[in-house]
Order: C-alpha cells, then structure tokens, then sequence
C-alpha cells in the first residue's frame, strides 16, 4: 500500500514520495533536486534526516496501538556514508527494531541509485496517549 505525503505536509514540501507502507517497512524515494542540496551538488544532511523521519513516523503510526492518538519523534541519530548527487534519486526503506506500547524504534537505510549506502538513521518514536 502507498500513503498518501499530503497527510505530512513537510515531506511533501521535500518531494517524499512513499511506495510502500505496512507494519513492517515502509519505502520511499527523494529525487536529489538543486534546492535540497549543499555545496558540490549533493544531497543535505537535514534532506536525509528529513527523509528517514517522514518513513519512520509513517510505520510508527501504522503501528500505533489501540487507542492511541498518534506518535513523535524522541531520538533520531544518523549516520552519513557517502554522498547523493544533485538530479539523482535516493531510496529509503525504514523496517521496525521495536513496536511497543509506549515507543517504537525505526531504522532507516537509505541507498543512492547505484546501491551505494548513502545514511542509517535509527529513531525512537514515542507513543502519543
């Protein structure tokens, strides 16, 4: 299933398009545009951070228990490991480490178009109540 970016009006803003989101990992894509790089022509570290917390807040949510009112951010750190190139597209794809009933921890990888690994971004999501 797909999830509709105009329910995160930020990541939309940036371009994130998700593919694929379930309870088990959620996918997207970030075309690597002028405007969201840095100089060199590559992609900015906030853009990658960006990327990976829009898919770890969507499978957040989709695992979000009952009764639950929604989900934020606690923790994210993320480590860089090369660069994206301007006018080149970035794949992340975030699976779950833990659901809880308070908080959920998400990592993120995210690859340029060549399989290269560009970051790893692991976030603890806190459970809204």
């Amino acid at each position: 299933m797909s999830f509709d970016t105009s329910l995160i009006p930020f990541a939309k803003t940036l371009g994130v398009e998700i593919i694929e989101a379930s309870l088990d990992r959620v996918v997207g894509k970030l075309l690597v545009r002028p405007e969201l790089c840095t100089t060199g022509g590559t992609l900015h570290g906030g853009a990658v951070m960006s990327l990976a917390d829009s898919l770890g807040a969507v499978g957040a949510f989709l695992s979000l228990p009952e009764g639950a009112r929604g989900t934020t951010t606690l923790e994210s750190k993320t480590n860089f490991l090369s660069a994206a190139k301007m006018n080149t597209t970035v794949t992340a794809e975030a699976t779950p480490v833990h659901s809880g009933k308070r908080t959920g921890v998400w990592q993120t990888k995210i690859t340029s178009e060549d399989g290269k690994a560009v970051a790893l971004v692991i976030q603890t999501q806190m459970v809204l109540t």
